[in-house]
């Protein structure tokens, strides 16, 4: 069990849990089981006084699109943040773009970030727009101002964009735990290689949310 502090020093962040990185939309970027984390996600920001997401916002004639001759994760040269190509994905206005069942409308979180709009942007962490990492999305301000320390990190897809958000908001100077049920992730290697770098770094890795204990319902059992 981890005891992670007053719940006004907690925020929870659901990190691109998108339809696009779910089996139901097949052409995209499926992650297995993806759209199971809803729950999970929920669970994890009843522990939080501060909810925060992100989503990817692509355009549908972004340089990094795959095809026939350009495959997928085949490299991107000539822009400074594309790396790899990817399925198209996340175009406002398809269904992809749009957050899985059971969780909140966009305008019920505390801060909302939507990345990688640009045709020629493919960030993957919800910190920076760019993969230098020098223009903040602002969520980072946004969780120093309102007086956060530590945060819950879950969403799609655990070997990519919850790594680097997670990795970003621990170089920032919080408290990180990625849920492992509030995530899932493309492929086992990856994962694995995903949670290696996670460990390294210093993110705590857990199971789920019931591994965490807020102070104030440690206070509150107490008194009864």
């Amino acid at each position: 069990m981890y005891s992670i502090g007053s719940r006004e020093t907690i925020a929870a962040f659901d990190v691109d849990p998108q339809k696009c990185f779910t089996p139901l939309c097949p052409d995209e970027l499926p992650v297995p089981d993806g759209h199971q984390i809803a729950s999970e996600l929920n669970r994890q920001a009843r522990l939080a006084g501060v909810r925060v997401g992100s989503k990817d916002a692509h355009p549908a004639n972004a340089v990094w699109v795959a095809g026939k001759e350009h495959p997928q994760l085949a490299p991107v040269t000539g822009h400074k943040n594309v790396d790899l190509r990817w399925n198209r994905h996340a175009v406002p206005g398809t269904k992809g773009f749009e957050l899985v069942s059971g969780l909140p409308d966009v305008t019920d979180y505390d801060y909302f970030v939507w990345k990688g709009i640009e045709t020629d942007i493919h960030p993957y962490g919800a910190c920076f727009h760019d993969l230098a990492e020098s223009l903040s999305t602002g969520v980072i301000e946004f969780l120093q101002i309102n007086g956060i320390t530590t945060v819950l990190v879950g969403g799609l897809a655990l070997d990519f964009c919850v790594k680097t958000t997670a990795l970003q908001l621990h170089r920032a100077g919080f408290q990180v735990y990625v849920n492992r049920a509030a995530s899932r992730g493309l492929a086992e290697s990856s994962i694995t290689d995903a949670i290696a770098e996670l460990n390294a770094a210093g993110v705590i890795l857990i199971e789920s949310a019931s591994e965490l204990v807020v102070a104030d319902t440690v206070s509150d059992a107490s008194a009864t």
